[in-house]
């Protein structure tokens, strides 16, 4: 739900970095950490008109950050959805006596609402292109040129490149419009030929959704194959656990009415396992079950199938690797292969299919959003190793290949684009906050001298040089330009009884600090001395830092 909100639009406010407290902080460190910037912050402290109009800045938001945090019903929001998830519309009709827990509840409440409003307006297209290749000829015209050459013919037929054909294609696609709150049209066509014949149907399909356990869906078509189709498709949820849905439909053609039915029933087994049990009357009648399940990291399937085409199949997918065996009287087919992620929205995948009588075939799928393309390119009739070999190894040579050659270096041009136009985008905020961090640094200044003298007094801890932000420190990357801003004071600022504490969160939010490389990876780098010994320290951009505690002692020669 938090992805709901406006993704383009980014919180620069952290209240705990600002605050400099951890996410699990108690009410008495909130309050101690906003008392102590408030003394620092606080107007009434400068006279200049200019330190005083900054500082009134600074201490607004401290008191806002503090504000936001210190309310148990506020804060519960903000962990889950930012600054943003505090304006949302229809969010100041919510009762500020609720606890967190409800409070949630009815901003997820107002969020499907808005949802609902935006899916009303948009379609949901979908499409599945698939492309048949037969590609028999690479393999199986060696044994047909042997015979033509122990034949007598002299081998003509053996310096030709062999034949490759697209021997079928399907192309469908579908729209969803939603008419009101529980109607919506789809409509759907498929165009389809296989060796020069074909043909194309278009639905119709108007779904009701009647309650919160069921909807029903009435759906027309028409085609210059099977003739007319009417039918009829109703869902319902029998428990929380189980559910059924019924299919009946009547195709008419020339030869009559041919109607039929399929109906299955669906069973929550566990949390991620379902059962199925269907059955279909028609033309092609059968009887099926299946066991699926499915998780973050795994996904199997076994299913049985009765009367026509009696076959059993097991099939698991782990890790974005795919193994399936399928049997039945009519032969056996074990598959294998693999998927990738490529990009944000695109997964390649492919799968070699060996059986008997099927022979050896090639798979190729390439999913785009919800755009589906297939490519099954059969290989051989027959079961040779070969096939076998070129099938597995050859896809996988041709994606490394092109995923070093062309992938990379198309991602990487895209992460540069959207890193530059991010900073194109951010530069009036980044200067914006880089004001607001110098006029911090310079409310800054008279309290650091005080810290200074104190932790000097004692031998304590005094922050030398202090730099945050992009540091270039491998060797193939030394072209790039390293971008880091001076953060010595900030730092020293935050030194207390000789021990600096920064909590984990994004230390471009503390008090002094901004964002010198947006989109990129920072680092806080620092050289300080305590106890008369000089330390370095480098910490990542949200990892907790603890000194003296953590801390790397240097020679003072160096």
């Amino acid at each position: 739900m938090a992805a709901a909100l406006d993704e383009d639009e980014i919180d620069n406010d952290d209240y705990y970095s600002l605050l400099n407290v951890r996410k699990e902080a108690t009410q008495d460190e909130l309050k101690a950490s906003y008392r102590r910037l408030c003394m620092l912050y606080h107007p009434d402290k400068h006279r200049d008109p200019e330190l005083k109009r900054q500082a009134e800045q600074l201490f607004n938001l401290v008191h806002q950050a503090y504000e936001v945090l210190s309310d148990p019903q506020s804060r519960a929001i903000y962990d889950v959805y930012g600054k943003r998830g505090l304006e949302v519309e229809g969010w100041e009709v919510v009762e500020r006596k609720r606890t967190p827990a409800e409070i949630r509840e009815e901003y997820e409440r107002l969020q499907r609402e808005r949802e609902e409003r935006r899916l009303q307006q948009r379609t949901n297209p979908k499409g599945t292109i698939s492309v048949g290749i037969d590609a028999t000829d690479l393999f199986d015209r060696y044994e047909e040129d042997y015979e033509e050459i122990s034949g007598g013919d002299g081998g003509g037929g053996g310096g030709g490149l062999p034949h490759i054909e697209i021997n079928k294609m399907h192309i469908s696609q579908s729209i969803e419009a939603p008419l009101t709150t529980t109607d919506t049209a789809i409509l759907s066509g498929s165009l389809s030929t296989h060796n020069g014949n074909g043909g194309g149907n278009i639905n119709l399909a108007l779904r009701r959704v009647t309650s919160a356990k069921g909807w029903g869906e009435v759906e027309f078509g028409a085609g210059d194959t099977h003739g007319p189709l009417f039918g009829l498709k109703i869902f319902r949820n029998l428990t929380s656990r189980c559910f059924t849905t019924a299919h009946c439909g009547m195709q008419f053609s020339s030869r009559g009415i041919r109607p039929g039915l399929t109906t299955m029933l669906a069973r929550h087994l566990d949390k991620n396992t379902m059962g199925y049990l269907q059955w279909r009357w028609g033309t092609q009648s059968s009887m099926n079950t299946s066991i699926v399940r499915d998780t973050k990291s795994s996904h199997f399937t076994f299913a049985v199938q009765c009367l026509n085409d009696s076959h059993f199949s097991v099939s698991g997918l782990l890790k974005y690797q795919h193994l399936c065996c399928r049997s039945g009287f009519f032969g056996t087919v074990v598959e294998y292969g693999a998927e990738t992620k490529i990009s944000r929205h695109s997964i390649l995948g492919a799968t070699v299919s060996v059986g008997v009588p099927q022979g050896v075939s090639l798979k190729i799928k390439l999913n785009r959003a919800s755009q589906t393309y297939f490519f099954p390119i059969h290989l051989t009739d027959q079961l040779l190793p070969s096939a076998v070999f070129y099938a597995t190894v050859g896809p996988l040579v041709f994606y490394l290949a092109i995923q070093r050659l062309v992938i990379r270096p198309y991602v990487r041009a895209q992460q540069e684009q959207e890193l530059e136009k991010q900073r194109e985008s951010s530069a009036s905020d980044i200067a914006k906050k880089k004001q607001e961090a110098e006029a911090a640094v310079m409310l800054m200044q008279e309290s650091v001298r005080r810290i200074i003298e104190a932790e000097e007094s004692r031998m304590g801890l005094i922050i030398l040089n202090a730099w945050y932000g992009k540091f270039v420190t491998d060797n193939s990357r030394k072209h790039e330009r390293a971008r880091v801003i001076d953060v010595t004071v900030p730092l020293q600022c935050l030194v207390k009884d000789s021990k600096l504490i920064l909590t984990e969160a994004s230390k471009a939010g503390l008090p002094g600090f901004y964002d010198p490389c947006v989109g990129e990876e920072k680092s806080l780098k620092m050289l300080y001395q305590f106890r008369g010994v000089m330390h370095q320290c480098l910490c990542g951009d949200t990892e907790a830092l603890r000194i003296p505690k953590q801390s790397h002692r240097i020679d003072n020669d160096s």
